[in-house]
C-alpha cells in the first residue's frame, strides 16, 4: 500500500468519523481543497461514489458505509503494525497528540511538556485545548488530559498529583476603593467579571466551605471566555475574578493580584492523564508516559 492510498483511506474515516469536510481538515492538518481532491481521487479510482455532499451536510453513501466498515479495522491494524515497528526504536520520534482543558494544559506545559521535547527532540507534541470533554480515542488523539474525577471509567489514568484550587482575586486597588468581601453573600454588591461556558451559558461561581456549597451568579461590566482574558480585567481593576489558583499565582505572589474568600475555595481533583489501553505503544508514547510518572513523583 503506497503512502498515498493510506493518506486517502485517513481522509475517507475522518470524515466518516467527524462528518464535516471543513473539520476533517483540521484534523489531519491538511486543506479542505486538498481533501476534496483526494476523496475524489479515490471515489474514481472506485468507481463508486462514497459521500452526499451538500453545501450544509455530508454524510456516507450505502456503498461508502460498507467501505468504512470493511477498511476501518484493516487501517488500524496497518497503524498498529506501524507503531510496533516504531516501538523498538531506541530514540522516540513521531506526533503525540494531546486533548486537554487550557487550564490543564497551563500547568504542566513547561514542567512535563517542554521538558520532556528538551529531552526528546524528534518528538511533536500536538497539543489541542478545548473545554468541552471530547472521546480522545473516536477523535484521533492519544492522551487526554483532565482532572481525576472526569476521566472515562474504561481509561488507563496516571494522576500528576498537582495541587489544585479555584480563586477569588482583584487587584489590590479594588479591594482599596471597594473593600473586601468576606463571605459568598457580600458578592452579590460587588463589579465581578462574568464568565461564559464553551456551550455559550454563564458560568455561576462555585464556591464551598463545611459541607455548604453554593453557586453565585455574580453581576459586572464584563462577560469573558478564556482564563487569561479574566486575569488581564482583575489585574487592571476591573472586578474581583474567578480563576484557576494556579493561573494566578506568580500575580498574588507579586502583589498584583489578592486572593479573597480563600476559606471557600477548597483544593478540586488533580489532574491526570489517561489513554485507552493500546498494544505495542510507540516509544515517544512510552516515554511520555514514563516522564508523567516521574513528574508525579516529583
Amino acid at each position: 500500500m503506497t503512502r498515498s492510498v493510506l493518506a486517502e483511506l485517513d481522509a475517507v474515516l475522518a470524515i466518516a468519523r467527524i462528518g464535516s469536510f471543513r473539520a476533517a481538515a483540521l484534523d489531519l492538518g491538511i486543506s479542505t481543497t486538498a481533501l476534496s481532491n483526494s476523496i475524489g481521487k479515490l471515489e474514481q479510482r472506485l468507481g463508486i461514489r462514497l459521500f452526499n455532499r451538500t453545501t450544509r451536510s455530508v454524510s456516507l453513501t450505502d456503498a461508502g458505509r460498507t467501505f468504512v466498515e470493511r477498511v476501518g479495522p484493516a487501517v488500524t491494524d496497518i497503524r498498529d503494525a506501524m507503531q510496533a515497528a516504531q516501538s523498538l526504536q531506541e530514540v522516540p520520534t513521531g506526533t503525540l497528540r494531546i486533548n486537554a482543558f487550557a487550564t490543564a494544559a497551563r500547568e504542566v506545559m513547561e514542567p512535563l511538556i517542554l521538558s520532556f521535547l528538551q529531552r526528546y527532540p524528534q518528538v511533536h507534541i500536538d497539543l489541542v485545548t478545548e473545554g468541552r470533554i471530547v472521546d480522545i480515542v473516536a477523535a484521533g488523539f492519544d492522551l487526554g488530559l483532565r482532572p481525576a474525577d472526569l476521566v472515562p471509567a474504561d481509561m488507563i489514568a496516571v494522576p500528576l498529583g498537582l495541587k489544585r484550587s479555584n480563586a477569588v482575586v482583584a487587584s489590590p486597588e479594588f479591594l482599596r476603593t471597594h473593600g473586601t468581601p468576606n463571605v459568598p453573600a457580600d458578592l452579590y454588591r460587588f463589579r465581578c467579571i462574568r464568565a461564559r461556558l464553551p456551550n455559550n451559558a454563564l458560568f455561576r461561581w462555585k464556591l464551598e466551605r463545611d459541607g455548604e456549597a453554593l453557586q453565585i451568579d455574580v453581576q459586572g461590566s464584563i462577560t469573558l471566555d478564556e482564563s487569561s482574558l479574566v486575569r488581564i480585567a482583575a489585574r487592571n481593576g476591573i472586578g474581583l475574578g474567578y480563576v484557576m489558583e494556579a493561573d494566578v499565582r506568580d500575580d498574588i505572589a507579586a502583589g498584583r493580584l489578592v486572593r479573597v474568600l480563600e476559606d471557600w475555595t477548597p483544593s478540586l481533583a488533580p489532574l491526570a492523564l489517561y489513554y485507552p489501553g493500546r498494544k505495542n505503544p510507540p516509544a515517544a508514547f512510552t516515554a511520555f508516559i514514563q516522564a508523567a510518572r516521574e513528574f508525579a513523583r516529583g
